[in-house]
């Protein structure tokens, strides 16, 4: 038996550094790929659109600033914070102010220069006297960046960018987005409403209870329609109105070529195009993934109208004391790793903007003829929801969205949670997938332990889609009794 569990950790340890090694090869490559990329967008969209848009690659951080104050108004420098807060705090050439644009949009260094960076470093630390050492080890260990406050010098480039991206965001879709009917419907509604699906209560007269569905990362209100709709009893039926939305930048929602997406722009649209003109007072929520992080922000900000929280799978992690949380998401999401295969995929969602866009532009921009091919093949047993969850969004909602709010929101969760653990009386519950290889099942082990009055239920061999796909007969049986049970208040 010792034998055996000896060899098996040989195996491993020789499997670890086969894929460190690959990996760092693969993605030196990958980081060439993407620098390449951005120059062929740049002639592309200057070809087909007569702009030369800039990008975030071109605007790694450069230096840090010594003399902010004595900054006369040019220069085009952003200040950062990076105690917690990941917002730009000024913009000194347009005196702009912008909150909540993640730094990892364009703090996003290539592979060999982390490496590079991180050698020296080890190096400088062997040539310390050991107590010096130990602590620097010690640092290394808790956190990959010092406490203190980093301001960085960022190029004309980002700057216009940012300035563009404030506006009102221009109707008419980039030529590497798809503008078949469905994906451009909200410029023809008149309207820059979020697409929200309705089912249930039906009657204006009869005040229903509201059920709010937000869907996850790279998805949309099909999730649940598709899925958790049909399969409500008719009681429930019935009693609630079933509002699912789909987010700004995903499905039949605006997708706005100048948004930034962050958080704030998602919540507004929320209120905007669900609770006020539905005349929403009082609601329970129920989030996946991405939507947990918006979840958790509306109730904070309407604690006294939420009626439960059910969260699946939600993407928080804890982050080390002295540690950026939105870099430090980023690479727990994105470790730069080919096995497993969704680290690697999430690590081509993180790191490069111009791969990423390749891939919209191949797929979600054609996605009319990836869906006839699979019906074709399948002989049209596939469902409708799985492509209009994972191809109807723009590049730039994707993008936006995975760094401005599930990294850039990463420093902010720890206050949502306190406050829904202090301030809201609701059922808070909270659902994971065992074999879920996305957001890993400590994610809501961690949120437990914020919020000690929530009730979690690891769910075995699911992941995280099968959490309701594949169960969804069940899921509507325990979310009509969580509903139940909080309107009776039990």
């Amino acid at each position: 038996m010792a034998s055996v569990e000896k060899e098996r950790s040989v195996l491993v340890l020789f499997g670890n550094i086969i894929n460190e090694v690959v990996s760092f090869f693969v993605f030196c490559l990958l980081d060439l790929l993407d620098a390449v990329l951005c120059y062929v967008f740049k002639v592309a969209d200057f070809v087909i659109e007569a702009e030369w848009r800039p990008c975030y690659c071109s605007s790694s951080a450069k230096g840090r600033i010594k003399d902010v104050a004595g900054d006369g108004g040019g220069g085009g420098q952003i200040v950062v914070s990076e105690r917690g807060e990941c917002k730009v705090v000024r913009l000194s050439s347009g005196k702009l102010m912008m909150e909540e644009v993640s730094d990892t949009l364009y703090s996003r260094p290539s592979l060999v220069s982390e490496v590079s960076r991180s050698t020296v470093k080890r190096l400088k630390v062997m040539n310390r006297p050991t107590a010096t050492a130990v602590s620097s080890s010690y640092r290394k260990s808790k956190a990959w960046r010092p406490t203190r406050p980093t301001l960085f010098t960022v190029n004309s480039d980002i700057l216009e960018m940012l300035q563009e991206n404030i506006s009102v965001g221009r109707p008419v879709p980039r030529w590497s987005d798809c503008a078949c009917s469905h994906c451009t419907s909200w410029t023809s509604r008149g309207t820059n409403m979020l697409f929200v699906r309705a089912a249930g209560v039906k009657d204006d007269n009869k005040a229903p209870e509201d059920v709010l569905f937000i869907h996850g990362f790279i998805s949309s209100s099909q999730f649940w329609s598709g899925t958790l709709f049909p399969n409500f009893s008719e009681s429930a039926k019935a009693t609630y109105r079933f509002l699912a939305i789909d987010l700004l930048g995903f499905g039949r929602s605006p997708k706005p070529r100048d948004s930034l997406y962050t958080l704030k722009e998602h919540l507004e649209m929320i209120e905007k195009s669900v609770l006020e003109p539905n005349k929403v007072k009082s609601f329970h929520i129920v989030a996946h993934s991405l939507g947990c992080i918006l979840a958790l922000a509306l109730a904070v900000k309407h604690p006294e109208s939420v009626r439960s929280l059910t969260l699946l799978a939600p993407p928080y992690y804890e982050v080390p004391k002295g540690a950026q949380a939105p870099q430090y998401v980023m690479r727990k999401l994105a470790p730069r790793k080919v096995w497993p295969p969704m680290a690697f995929g999430g690590s081509l969602l993180c790191w490069y903007e111009h791969i990423t866009r390749t891939i919209c532009l191949v797929i979600c921009k054609n996605h009319r003829l990836w869906e006839s091919l699979a019906k074709l093949i399948t002989r049209n047993r596939i469902r409708e929801f799985m492509f209009d969850e994972f191809l109807c969004h723009t590049h730039s909602a994707a993008w936006h969205t995975l760094h401005n709010v599930i990294c850039g929101a990463a420093a902010k969760l720890n206050s949502y949670l306190d406050a829904v653990n202090a301030r809201l009386k609701c059922r808070v519950t909270i659902f994971h997938g065992k074999d879920d290889e996305i957001i890993p099942v400590e994610c809501s082990y961690n949120v437990q332990r914020r919020i000690r009055r929530a009730s979690l239920k690891v769910i075995e061999n699911k992941d995280h889609i099968t959490i309701v796909v594949g169960r969804q007969k069940a899921f509507a049986r325990e979310l009509e009794e969580i509903w139940r049970r909080s309107t009776n208040n039990e």
